[in-house]
């Protein structure tokens, strides 16, 4: 894993506040050369610190609008077949592996309750799923975000 030093993570309390900055208002904006931004943000992609460069998009936007949680227990010895059948799915819109009673938390967006059910029914006929556990997603508290640890990380460096 890169070491990231402050100016790094001015770049990326930068990005996390705008982005869609170009680097010539980045450079701008941390008083820097464009070269330097365009290098640093090269090296930070190598490294992997950018985990998607893909937009978000509303699931809802899109007509799905019913969006859940769905635990699932699997043997163990077939989760890297479970984990391809369920890329073959399309209501599911992320997955995790996790430690302790649950194996995976799959994240799904459906169109009503009865597509929900259907996905659901989908997920648990794939060979190697021993139970799965839904809990509808009321409303997002916290959406996903770096910001604070990015500010974590500058008093740290």
């Amino acid at each position: 894993m890169t070491t990231l030093d402050r100016t790094d993570l001015e770049l990326l309390s930068a990005l996390s506040t705008d982005p869609r900055a170009t680097v010539v208002a980045l450079a701008e904006r941390l008083g820097l050369s464009r070269n330097t931004v365009q290098a640093r943000m090269a090296r930070l992609d190598r490294s992997g610190v950018f985990l998607s460069f893909e937009r978000a998009i509303s699931a809802s936007a899109l007509g799905f609008p019913i969006e859940a949680f769905i635990s699932v227990m699997v043997r163990q010895a077939d989760l890297p077949r479970i984990r391809a059948e369920l890329t073959r799915v399309p209501e599911v819109v992320q997955a995790d592996g996790l430690s302790g009673q649950v194996d995976l938390l799959v994240r799904v967006a459906c169109r009503d309750t009865q597509h929900l059910f259907d996905t659901d029914g989908r997920i648990l006929s794939i060979d190697g799923v021993e139970r799965t556990e839904t809990s509808l997603i009321m409303g997002e508290v916290i959406g996903y975000r770096v910001a604070p640890l990015i500010e974590l990380a500058s008093r740290d460096a």
